[in-house]
């Protein structure tokens, strides 16, 4: 089943439309201790050949993460603990990209008129969007959104919504960050289940900012959301509490990559087919990094270059899977490279739970 959010064409007639929203910075923010895979293995004295391998072959290099001090048998930490640690180190490097964000769009906390917080590493009442009120010294009648529990591609669900106020009320500041503290979601037995989870994420905030009705220079205007779920693998990708660890836990099931790539062929398609545009007039891709293997399937799927999503690949190396926020790590490494054209158009595809593809046209 897919499902599909329409913006109007950038070069429609104004008049009877709502403004176009547009991204003018993105900030991004991770913890300050940086471990190589090898680093990471030797810490919790890891031995088994399988579970090295999955660590030392997947792509990544580094991940930043949050852990406790070695113990030779995996961290130890209860779902109290955990939890702390999503809170804590969550509103730290949420905090950061938020500031980042607002200080790369020449704005201040107090132009914030709307937040939208999305995670999946934890649950707390009030959410992160009112703890963040309060640590940033927001104004205290802006509207809030958290967007709890999607998994990795999330950060377009929250983005959509973002997108929707922020063109409802032109010339407002509308404010998304995603806080992934996936260290607080460990789980570690040694088998292979935790094994894949343990090896693939890191810990990181994204966030970006969202104005509708200000000039095209000041970022990319999104055109349109589309969505497609695929019921058959909803168990495909998992966090649900474990009886025996414990606590909750991540699984993901190894045909995972496969069941993406063959189904982002139809929700690219899906996207564009309304707009006229083929795959060929996408300049960018911005594409969730969500593994070695979920890269290359969407990649070969859609007959895309290795070019086309270095960006992708770079975060993954230099991060992990930085669940719902890598999609922004991306875009802003491509902001940063300097080389968008005006006129250029991009594709944002995140993939998690559901399992789910979700995706937005934009347009520089």
């Amino acid at each position: 089943m897919s499902s599909a959010t329409v913006a109007p064409h950038p070069d429609a007639p104004l008049s009877g439309r709502p403004p176009l929203a547009a991204f003018p910075a993105v900030g991004t923010a991770v913890p300050p201790d940086s471990y190589t895979q090898h680093e990471v293995l030797e810490r919790f004295g890891i031995t088994d050949a399988r579970i090295r391998g999955l660590f030392l072959n997947g792509g990544i290099e580094r991940r930043n993460l949050s852990l406790p001090p070695p113990s030779g048998q995996g961290p130890c930490e209860s779902q109290g603990e955990l939890l702390a640690k999503h809170t804590r180190v969550g509103l730290a490097t949420g905090r950061a990209a938020v500031r980042e964000c607002l200080s790369r769009a020449g704005r201040e906390p107090d132009d914030i008129r709307y937040l939208c917080c999305v995670s999946s590493t934890g649950f707390l009442t009030p959410g992160l969007s009112a703890l963040l009120l309060r640590d940033l010294g927001l104004r205290t009648d802006i509207g809030r959104l958290d967007v709890v529990g999607m998994g990795c591609n999330a950060g377009l669900n929250g983005l959509n919504a973002t997108t929707a106020w922020a063109s409802a009320n032109p010339g407002q500041l509308a404010i998304m960050v995603c806080i992934e503290t996936c260290s607080a979601a460990y789980a570690f037995d040694a088998t292979m289940r935790t094994a894949v989870v343990n090896s693939l994420f890191g810990d990181g905030a994204a966030s970006i900012a969202v104005v509708a009705g200000g000039q095209r220079s000041c970022g990319p205007a999104v055109l349109r959301f589309a969505s497609l779920m695929i019921p058959s693998a909803i168990e495909a990708m998992r966090y649900d509490w474990s009886d025996e660890a414990g606590r909750f836990s991540f699984y993901l099931d190894p045909h995972v990559p496969y069941v993406v790539g063959a189904h982002a062929e139809q929700a690219v398609d899906a996207l564009l087919a309304p707009t006229g545009l083929r795959r060929a007039d996408i300049a960018h891709w911005i594409i969730h990094s969500g593994g070695r293997k979920v890269i290359d399937s969407v990649r070969i799927n859609l007959g895309l270059s290795r070019h086309d999503v270095r960006h992708t690949r770079s975060v993954l190396r230099d991060h992990g899977n930085l669940s719902s926020g890598s999609f922004l790590f991306s875009l802003r490494r491509l902001s940063d490279e300097g080389l968008v054209s005006p006129g250029d158009h991009g594709v944002l595809m995140t993939m998690g739970p559901g399992s789910t593809i979700e995706l937005a046209l934009v347009r520089w």
